[in-house]
């Protein structure tokens, strides 16, 4: 879902509509939830501490997060995703994997099922949300996160590594500000940044996520879709 605790508060106060809404704790120790793409024009993002929003942002809109809504919302869209294939993993209050093998002979091409599910999202919602669609789990998110808000993105198997080499190594699922500076010292910069490494060398520095990070060099993720 795209900003999804600030769209929600878009949807349901029709008077924040194209404003800068930021969503978290108001004292100043507490963070960003989530701010609506118009905050986000100002440098301000989620996880960041709520003196800098203010800072960034003097003019927003600043709203304590409304827990039960967005649960109750999400239980909807989760619901809804369940029409399209048995095979949901939700991995947040707000995004979800959606194993579509086999529903292809129901719905259409990948892409189709893909227009289908914003189409019905936004139908049913009035919220947008942005799709992306791979081989894998781990093709599967990089794709959603390309072209957001509203987007829909297919990555097919030759395009793969060619995204995986420029795939700045930040966003990969797990790298976070500690890994990040760990492994910029080591010249990883990007994924494909990886492989130019002996696969000696990355164990014994990274142990069990640098033989993650290899599998995901290559493309390569066969975790499941679990509901």
């Amino acid at each position: 879902m795209d900003a999804y605790f600030a769209s929600v508060e878009q949807l349901d106060s029709p008077d924040l509509a194209g404003k800068c809404v930021i969503v978290g704790g108001l004292s100043g120790r507490s963070v960003v939830s989530a701010a609506s793409y118009e905050a986000r024009k100002f440098g301000v993002h989620s996880a960041m501490p709520m003196y800098q929003a203010r800072q960034k942002c003097p003019h927003g809109i600043f709203i304590r997060p409304r827990m039960d809504r967005y649960k109750a919302l999400s239980q909807k869209i989760m619901s809804m995703l369940e029409d399209f294939s048995p095979f949901v993993e939700p991995v947040s209050i707000d995004e979800a994997y959606v194993d579509i093998t086999g529903s292809e002979k129901l719905f259409g091409e990948p892409r189709e099922i893909a227009f289908r599910i914003k189409q019905k999202i936004k139908e049913s919602f009035n919220l947008t949300c942005s799709v992306g669609i791979g081989a894998n789990k781990f093709i599967a998110k990089i794709a959603s996160d390309m072209n957001k808000p509203d987007g829909l993105t297919l990555i097919l198997p030759d395009q793969t590594q060619q995204i995986i080499e420029n795939l700045p190594i930040h966003k990969v699922p797990g790298v976070g500000k500690t890994r990040h500076r760990q492994l910029e010292d080591f010249g990883i910069k990007m994924l494909g940044d990886v492989r130019k490494y002996p696969e000696k060398m990355i164990l014994k520095k990274l142990g069990k996520f640098g033989q993650k990070l290899l599998k995901l060099s290559s493309g390569t993720d066969d975790s499941p879709v679990t509901p």
